[in-house]
């Protein structure tokens, strides 16, 4: 199925040039996770995530809904394609959620690299409560600013014991530190590397998007997170304001309007949001 670029540009709402330039995907990076909201409802609900265009073009795009990182940056990766935009898969260890000694994450967090006149960016719309909401200059120790935290990129020590060059680590400014976000090396991934780990991500019974109802969406000044009933809303430079949510009324109204999803219409979507409020 050929990529609809006019409505993939339309549901971000950017009428803006169509030319390859870091201008343009700054943009577009900036507006897809406005618009788009990350969120685990599929996997949540035992419904199946597809990575295809056709699926993702009529989830994401058509009807409304929000997807995780699979299914942000797969839909991205076709519209900057489609822009003229050279675009390679990486992919990630999360270490934003590893306590120290607490082991590590498989790769199983999806980003690109892509390639503008002014030298190769990291796109990555699809990383939960902190997505970035700015492509990133491939380019160590340089703090960078986007429209909420600066971040920059450093390197991670070499691996000599098994010969492999140094990764790449993202982090975040917070308050006085930097928080590292994930690693991640330049080794190209393609659609099946990503099958494996979306099927993994989406059902597995210890899965965090399996057993948690999660959704984000970046706002101007702000950025909204839902983990089950607990809302918190983070604006830019300020304290954090959370609160817990009290019926499954008014987590179906945060859902669709504090994250502008619309909800699947299946039966399983009000026995579950009843389920978070039983006793």
């Amino acid at each position: 199925m050929p990529f609809d670029l006019d409505a993939y540009l339309g549901r971000i709402g950017y009428d803006g040039p169509r030319q390859p330039t870091f201008a343009v995907l700054a943009a577009l990076h900036e507006l897809h996770p406005r618009a788009i909201a990350f969120d685990s409802l599929d996997p949540w609900l035992g419904r199946t995530v597809a990575l295809d265009i056709a699926a993702l073009q009529a989830k994401l795009v058509r009807d409304g809904r929000g997807g995780y990182c699979y299914e942000h940056n797969t839909l991205l990766w076709a519209a900057l394609e489609a822009l003229g935009f050279e675009v390679r898969g990486l992919s990630a260890r999360v270490l934003y959620s590893t306590p120290p000694g607490g082991g590590r994450h498989p790769r199983n967090h999806m980003l690109m690299k892509v390639e503008t006149p002014s030298g190769p960016c990291i796109a990555d719309v699809g990383f939960g409560g902190l997505t970035l909401t700015a492509p990133l200059r491939l380019a160590a120790d340089v703090v960078q600013a986007t429209p909420h935290e600066r971040v920059r990129l450093t390197r991670a020590t070499a691996d000599t014991v098994n010969n492999l060059p140094p990764t790449w680590v993202l982090e975040a400014e917070a308050g006085d530190t930097w928080r590292a976000m994930y690693e991640f090396g330049l080794e190209e991934h393609i659609a099946p590397d990503y099958e494996v780990a979306n099927y993994y991500m989406a059902t597995h019974p210890r899965s965090p998007f399996v057993v948690r109802l999660v959704a984000a969406r970046p706002l101007p000044g702000r950025r909204l997170a839902l983990a089950d009933t607990a809302m918190s809303i983070h604006p830019t430079g300020g304290p954090s304001q959370k609160r817990t949510l009290t019926s499954a009324d008014e987590l179906r109204r945060v859902l669709t309007e504090d994250f502008a999803l619309t909800l699947p219409e299946d039966p399983r979507v009000q026995i579950k949001l009843n389920a978070l409020f039983s006793p």
